[in-house]
């Protein structure tokens, strides 16, 4: 298994066991909300469900945001391979490892960092249609894309 394929799982794992934590948290407010209607009632009953209703809309927006984040990572062809910077390329420079998909967490997989970057943030902007050989600055820190697949 190519080291894009691993890298996909492991965030489209990581992502999935995130959905799956969220919707159990949503139901679990759902369920409260439900039991605690049949045995309340007056100003602090309304004020409890008024919390939880505003604890849902957090954790549902929460939620939008990663599966907007698991639609960007299930449109990658982990067997593309590219000549030039795109969504889905793994990018070795001389001293990062980037993988250009959504703003994800940094990973590690057979001891090399993986910095995951969506191609909107200034770094993925800049290296987006770029080749092997282009160099970019980070800080005072210089870089040159090594490989691109």
């Amino acid at each position: 298994m190519s080291l894009k394929n691993k890298i996909l799982q492991h965030h489209q794992q990581l992502l999935q066991d995130k959905i799956d934590v969220f919707r159990d948290m949503i139901s679990g407010l759902t369920d409260d909300a439900q039991n605690d209607a049949k045995g309340s009632a007056g100003d602090k009953h309304e004020t409890a469900l008024s919390m939880m209703h505003l604890e849902q809309e957090k954790l549902n927006h929460k939620l939008k945001e990663i599966l907007q984040q698991k639609a960007i990572l299930d449109k990658i062809d982990p067997n593309a391979i590219h000549q030039k910077i795109a969504l889905g390329s793994v990018v070795q420079t001389n001293g990062m490892l980037l993988f250009i998909s959504a703003a994800l967490p940094k990973i590690t997989i057979k001891n090399q960092t993986i910095i995951a970057v969506s191609p909107q943030s200034p770094l993925g902007s800049k290296l987006m249609g770029k080749e092997i050989g282009f160099e970019f600055e980070i800080g005072s820190t210089k870089y040159i894309v090594e490989s691109i697949s």
